[in-house]
């Protein structure tokens, strides 16, 4: 059965996670994390075995390479070792999306403004997205601590739709994560599950109130009114 595909009226914005939406970060989070491994003399881990924790920051990542939690003792001197050796190696490999530099220049030609609003704290959104040459393209980026509370609160989605200069369901939101739609749905921001993100085999992205999901960015424009 065909699904009928009804694009939102009224757009002005496009939003995206940054991290498994809009570009490919995870080569790099895991070499951040390999390496911290290797300093504590275990083996590197598989891509296949990061890739789905990409989106989960350091809480995810130490989880599947140290089996540790917040509330472990080490947890936090962990984390700043690893938050700095990914410092060290934010661009060495990390790229937007297939599809994702297409997509961003069409909402160019049309005139639509276009911004990221990620849980990544300022310190690595702002020079990834510079090294990648988007950040002056780019309407707004709020960080993970741009806002005093992160998603899934809306705060963030609120903020970035007024540097946008437009009413949180004048913009869409693209993400990976449920986190991603719950802070869209608390905005009343109208949102797409972007399907080709670090999705989890425990996801079900059918249950987390997006409007649909989509498997490569350009689908996007099949959303948005000409």
């Amino acid at each position: 059965m065909e699904i009928e595909i009804r694009p939102f009226p009224g757009i002005r914005a496009v939003l995206f996670d940054l991290d498994g939406t809009l570009v490919d970060t995870a080569p790099d989070l895991g070499y951040a994390l390999n390496l911290q491994r290797a300093r504590h003399g275990l083996p590197p881990l598989d891509d296949e075995v990061i890739r789905p924790q990409a989106s989960h920051g350091a809480r995810g990542l130490l989880g599947i390479g140290f089996d540790l939690h917040p509330d472990d003792t080490k947890f936090a001197l962990m984390r700043e070792e690893f938050l700095q050796l990914y410092a060290d190696n934010i661009c060495r490999h990390s790229r937007p999306f297939d599809g994702i530099l297409e997509l961003l220049a069409e909402l160019d030609a049309r005139q639509l403004k276009w911004g990221v609003v990620t849980n990544k704290p300022a310190r690595f959104t702002e020079p990834l997205m510079s090294i990648l040459d988007l950040a002056e393209r780019a309407a707004c980026i709020v960080s993970g601590d741009t806002c005093p509370q992160p998603k899934p609160h809306p705060a963030p989605m609120l903020a970035a739709a007024e540097l946008c200069g437009a009413a949180p369901g004048q913009c869409l939101y693209l993400g990976d994560a449920e986190r991603d739609i719950q802070a869209a749905n608390a905005s009343a921001m109208p949102a797409l599950v972007a399907a080709w993100g670090y999705l989890d085999a425990t996801d079900l992205p059918h249950t987390w109130g997006a409007h649909a999901q989509i498997h490569h960015p350009l689908e996007t424009l099949d959303y948005l009114t000409t």
